[in-house]
């Protein structure tokens, strides 16, 4: 009899429309399908997050994120540069996202690669997954699976937890759907190196 997978287990869940907990490379993040409208509720019920905020999509590939946004020459610098990795970029949908409800914001999607092996695994056999922080919104998050086990329970189907304490960074977000470049949040990458990218 085989072993389970962890990585299979997660991905099936996932494909089911249930929700699942992974490392990305900043901190542990809790990921449902974005066409499943139902899971995409979960996630908001399971953080307690208001409805305003827009859930990000991770990613498998930056050729899986073209599909999902309108790309220019900013986000293939930053993406050239910073992907796999800590960088989250918002950018137009594209016909494939459009419909998908991830909360506040139906005409951008923030899109990320990340670098971490056990999230890549994932994301190969799930395709791109709505995914935040899996923490209670206002609480910091978790760095231990108990700890995860004890804010989420049964309304996550699969926890995959690294051995040791998981202690990162979140992802920088900038915003490339306007003209003008935003910073919506400074985190791992710093601003300076993101300007000099952006405008030499």
């Amino acid at each position: 009899m085989r072993a389970p997978d962890p990585i299979e287990d997660a991905v099936a869940a996932a494909l089911r429309g249930e929700l699942i907990v992974f490392p990305t490379d900043t901190v542990y993040g809790i990921g449902a399908l974005p066409d499943d409208s139902g899971a995409l509720a979960r996630i908001f019920e399971a953080k307690l997050r208001p409805r305003e905020l827009t859930l990000p999509v991770l990613v498998p590939s930056a050729a899986e994120a073209r599909e999902l946004a309108a790309f220019d020459d900013r986000a293939e610098r930053l993406a050239g540069r910073w992907w796999p990795g800590a960088l989250t970029i918002v950018l137009p949908r594209s016909e494939r996202s459009r419909g998908w409800d991830l909360g506040g914001a139906t005409d951008t999607v923030g899109v990320r690669m990340p670098h971490d092996p056990m999230a890549l695994a994932v994301l190969a056999g799930t395709g791109p997954l709505a995914v935040t922080s899996a923490n209670r919104s206002g609480d910091p998050t978790p760095t231990r699976c108990e700890e995860l086990v004890e804010a989420f329970g049964d309304l996550v189907a699969v926890y995959l937890c690294r051995d040791e304490p998981f202690e990162g960074t979140p992802s920088t977000v900038v915003d490339l759907a306007g003209e003008v470049p935003r910073l919506l949040r400074e985190g791992a990458i710093p601003p300076r190196e993101l300007e000099l990218a952006l405008f030499g």
